[in-house]
């Protein structure tokens, strides 16, 4: 982002560049309050299965305080119910489970003349699992209010006692770092660039896998780049957006996706997306294939009891995947608004691109349904 600053923008102008959903900006004090409710209903499906479903009603809350504050607070119950899913076509995987998570964030702001700060901390909560979180983020605006850089930092304490006791009191640890700038470049265009580094340590193997050991320490790296642009004649809004993904498992991984956001008459919103996403497979994954010696889903020359590091858990492997979506928002009027959000999703371990898929993995496909509804006060 090395083009060369643009004139001030006209505050209206601005307001309305600012404003559009999917970049981060800066804020002034909020003068209304409001509240949230959303309902998730996710369901995957494979070979003609039924598999994971889950139920997750949302509330969140935003409160303005004393003109120069503002607390925000949020909570979630996530009812997990099925089957896990077939990841391979020579092995089934699929066993029944189910779970409840409670998860819950509270964060307060400070607005000041310059820019922002920001503190949180977060828990997440099920029957074999648990996690606690604190943060502090800061955004400096300059003086002509169209550069703002993003500052943050964030740590999490995760507590794992799986239920069929393969390990007990087995924790991780982790510090998130967070650098970032937004740049409004005209009237219609603002763009965003965030890097984020996570460095843990602990326990990252699935305990409820056979044959999956995984290392102690786990280095993440992400870059994020947004651009919005406004297409005043059509009242519509384009969102564009890149993120590239790496870590110390080998894992690397592109995402690119698009949203037209359209306004239409009465109050309504239509907005079409569309996700791509690639991965490579992480150093350590394996596709099990039937080994007459010892048998699926064990891994070519698999010694039992030894250290070296093995997974065969899909989400390691490498796959493309698509995820096509529909909003539909109705703004009622100054104070209410509700939005219906479906999505599909589908992964193939053919559809990788910069190299080969998992030949083993089995097609997944999965959908969502979200209903919400926001009021002011």
């Amino acid at each position: 982002m090395d083009k060369h600053k643009q004139a001030a923008v006209g505050p209206a102008l601005l307001a309305a560049a600012m404003l559009l959903p999917g970049v981060a900006h800066a804020e002034t004090a909020p003068e209304r309050g409001a509240i949230s409710f959303k309902y998730l209903d996710y369901r995957e499906d494979q070979s003609g299965l039924d598999r994971i479903r889950v139920h997750a009603p949302a509330i969140s809350v935003m409160a303005p305080v004393a003109g120069e504050w503002s607390i925000s607070a949020s909570a979630t119950s996530d009812a997990v119910s099925g089957a896990t899913p077939r990841y391979h076509t020579a092995v089934s995987g699929a066993s029944r489970m189910s779970d409840d998570r409670k998860a819950g964030d509270v964060s307060v702001t400070r607005y000041l003349p310059g820019g922002t700060v920001s503190v949180g901390t977060a828990f997440s909560t099920e029957h074999d699992y648990r996690s606690r979180a604190l943060s502090l983020q800061a955004t400096i605006d300059s003086a002509d209010k169209n550069t703002i850089w993003a500052l943050g930092i964030g740590g999490s304490d995760d507590a794992i006692n799986p239920v069929n006791r393969i390990v007990t009191n087995e924790s991780r640890q982790t510090v998130n770092l967070l650098a970032g700038v937004t740049q409004v470049f005209t009237p219609f265009d603002i763009g965003q660039l965030t890097y984020t580094y996570s460095t843990g340590h602990g326990y990252y193997s699935d305990p409820y896998k056979l044959v999956d050991n995984r290392p102690r320490t786990r280095e993440q790296h992400t870059v994020l780049a947004q651009w919005n642009h406004r297409f005043v004649a059509l009242d519509a809004t384009s969102r564009l957006s890149y993120r590239y993904y790496r870590d110390t498992f080998g894992i690397s991984a592109h995402t690119l996706s698009g949203e037209w956001v359209q306004s239409l008459a009465g109050g309504w919103t239509i907005t079409p997306a569309l996700r791509l996403y690639t991965q490579r497979a992480a150093d350590f994954y394996f596709d099990p294939v039937y080994d007459a010696n010892i048998g699926a889903p064990f891994p070519p020359g698999y010694v039992f009891g030894g250290a070296a590091f093995t997974s065969a858990d899909q989400r390691l492997s490498g796959f493309g995947a698509v995820t096509a979506g529909l909003k539909l928002a109705k703004q009622i009027d100054q104070d209410w608004s509700v939005d219906v959000k479906l999505e599909r999703y589908q992964q193939r371990g053919a559809w990788r691109v910069f190299g080969s898929g998992s030949p083993g993995l089995a097609p997944l496909r999965a959908t969502s349904l979200q209903i919400g509804f926001t009021r002011l006060w």
